[in-house]
């Protein structure tokens, strides 16, 4: 009788773990590419490491160095985000942010993110602001314009 509810157990922990596993891989961006807070702070505030394009998609703010492309869940939005994208080489640096909400429901990430893979860049990367940007960057006294 023990030997089933072991067996139940571990049943329900590999069931688990395969939907844990199935939330994580429906994002269109890998755990590479999401970029720490304090890794973007301690780029910007040295001088001496080149500063990767860092692009404001939303309307939460502006951390240092950032440039502002507006709502990207809009056409114009992804429009514009395109034209600025078309002037960079396709290895270039760039950081991407909303914060406007947590990922799970941030209607502005995805549409720029699938545009940077689109357009096949290879290095970029999104700012990992699981609530937003006051929680994950602001309070933690990392650097605005």
């Amino acid at each position: 009788m023990r030997t089933k509810y072991v067996f139940l157990y571990l049943i329900l922990i590999l069931f688990y773990s395969a939907c844990s596993n199935a939330q994580n891989s429906k994002e269109i961006w890998n755990e590479k590419q999401l970029m720490p807070p304090s890794e973007l702070a301690k780029i910007i505030n040295d001088s001496t490491i080149k500063s990767p394009y860092i692009f404001s998609i939303g309307p939460a703010g502006f951390i240092k160095n950032a440039i502002d492309v507006s709502d990207a869940m809009d056409k114009n939005g992804i429009e514009k985000f395109q034209k600025i994208l078309e002037k960079l080489p396709e290895d270039a640096d760039i950081v991407i942010y909303c914060g406007c909400c947590p990922f799970d429901v941030c209607p502005n990430i995805r549409p720029s993110f699938k545009l940077l893979n689109k357009m096949k860049f290879t290095n970029h990367k999104l700012l990992n602001l699981p609530k937003n940007l006051k929680v994950d960057w602001i309070d933690k006294g990392y650097p605005m314009n």
